[in-house]
């Protein structure tokens, strides 16, 4: 992550007094046979059930239990799972889904067609945040034991992808009724959860599923989740050899770490800058102009923030879109250079020769070296920033649109995912509602087509957001998972947290 929900949730992490079991991070041989792996995470499981899942620091809770219908490879690139092919017809609209054959839940049922059915549907109408991702999932039928057919209201490019992850889980339907459905899940999964050593919300302790369909993938035999809820019980955790591997909530701990053995391999995941969201100018009038929106762009030093907020942990950029993306123009990375006079001038000719007032919403859950900063480099170029000292209700005082510009850090989603996050009218991060035509027209083509078409739609997306200032984004910001000497990983890219299978012995 650290994804943006996860703001929200520190406040309620950090008042929480977790005990820590002291519990061996692994053989040191580094011997898969016999072994244990054990993982740091930020948070405990919100829940077991798949269909109320959470995805990204919460994966490896349901990737111990679950299969997903199918699996997405380091890079994003979409592989078979419990599918072993898939297709689309003419329009997109109808996905036909190959079932494996010979996979069982760990209660000894049949994992089918019908149950895989069962899971998407059960997913689209249930209790999870992401549950959106799939809502023009129309219906999903098993037309035989192993063919599943997905009908759609209208294509969705980004649904593989969501089929990958917790859209994707399945879980044994005959488990759907079990009074202790979430605390004791139900998969075809690599390992089973032992309900009587793990205690939840501290320790999750999952044993080898022996009958796995999948066991080159499981590359341990024993699995322990430990939950650390700030960061110094975290960092004890790792130097103390407690846990083989983590990810980290913030890079202040990340040289401490090194130091101590660990490997850090980092991933870009977020973009961190400041959303420009009353485009229309509803709440601020000079919103509305494109010049204004662009100088508040040039009023950054986009290098200095790095270093000063993100301890140099990133790439500098201007655009949204990440590097693995059809839309990432590596130009657009410095669209943008720090031009404080540039800046004035633009603003002057918009009719802001003075400057304005624009009011952002603050808070203590971001730190405030960033809040500081943020208010002196627009004051060098003539706008005055105002904050309201929002706290534990900053998130959602943002998404309810009070004010017309705030400073965040939002997750890099694979392209359809990130427009339906960020970009488009009804989209979370666009609670405005702000519509252009010509992104209107862009999205359009990207929704409808594929290919060379769909690859043209969305760098144009892409270089036309810039080009108009929708964002002002500083850089992509580093996230890091770590290592001990006996353990190798490959990180996720989209996710927070890497996949089970790419963490493995040396």
């Amino acid at each position: 992550m650290f994804r943006w929900k996860r703001v929200a949730a520190v406040a309620v992490a950090a008042s929480l007094a977790v005990g820590l079991s002291a519990c061996a991070a692994g053989d040191d041989s580094g011997d898969s046979a016999n072994s244990t792996l054990t993982l740091g995470l930020l948070g405990p499981a919100t829940t077991m059930v798949a269909a109320d899942s959470y995805w990204a620091n919460e994966s490896p809770y349901h990737q111990a239990v679950f299969d997903t219908i199918l699996r997405a490879e380091p890079d994003g690139t979409i592989v078979e799972g419990l599918a072993t092919s898939w297709e689309y017809n003419e329009d997109n609209t109808v996905l036909t889904l190959t079932i494996r054959d010979g996979v069982t839940f760990t209660d000894g049922t049949a994992l089918d067609a019908d149950a895989v059915a069962q899971n998407i549907i059960r997913f689209r109408d249930g209790n999870s945040p992401d549950k959106t991702r799939i809502k023009d999932i129309a219906d999903a039928v098993a037309t035989d034991a192993s063919t599943v057919t997905v009908t759609l209201s209208e294509p969705n490019p980004a649904i593989l992808t969501y089929l990958s992850q917790d859209a994707g889980l399945v879980e044994s339907p005959a488990a759907f009724t079990n009074a202790d459905l979430k605390t004791n899940p139900i998969g075809s999964g690599p390992y089973i959860l032992d309900v009587d050593k793990t205690v939840i919300g501290t320790s999750y302790v999952y044993t080898s599923n022996p009958d796995y369909w999948d066991a080159d993938s499981r590359h341990y035999d024993n699995l322990t989740l430990n939950v650390y809820t700030d960061s110094t019980a975290l960092v004890n955790a790792l130097k103390g050899g407690q846990v083989n591997a983590s990810t980290t909530a913030d890079n202040n701990d990340i040289k401490e770490i090194e130091a101590s053995g660990f490997t850090a391999t980092p991933l870009e995941l977020n973009w961190a800058g400041i959303l420009l969201l009353d485009r229309d100018g509803t709440i601020a009038p000079a919103l509305a102009d494109v010049k204004v929106r662009q100088a508040i762009n040039y009023a950054f030093d986009k290098e200095a923030l790095l270093k000063a907020i993100g301890q140099g942990y990133g790439t500098p950029t201007t655009q949204i879109f990440p590097e693995n993306s059809e839309a990432y123009d590596p130009s657009l990375d410095s669209a943008y250079d720090y031009d404080p006079k540039k800046a004035k001038n633009l603003l002057a000719e918009a009719g802001y020769p003075n400057g304005f007032e624009l009011s952002m919403p603050s808070t203590a859950l971001l730190g405030t070296s960033a809040f500081t900063l943020i208010q002196q480099q627009l004051a060098d170029v003539g706008i005055t920033v105002t904050y309201t000292d929002t706290g534990n209700n900053f998130l959602s005082d943002v998404i309810a649109a009070k004010y017309p510009a705030s400073y965040l850090y939002l997750q890099q989603d694979p392209d359809w995912a990130l427009i339906n996050f960020e970009i488009a009218p009804d989209s979370t991060f666009n609670m405005f509602k702000n519509e252009d035509p010509t992104i209107a027209g862009l999205i359009e083509t990207i929704h409808t087509t594929s290919g060379e078409e769909y690859n043209t739609a969305v760098k144009a997306l892409n270089t036309y957001i810039v080009e108009q200032a929708w964002f002002a984004p500083w850089y992509r910001q580093q996230i890091n998972f770590v290592t001990d000497a006996n353990t190798t990983v490959e990180v996720q890219q989209g996710n927070a947290y890497p996949y089970l299978w790419n963490i493995q012995p040396k």
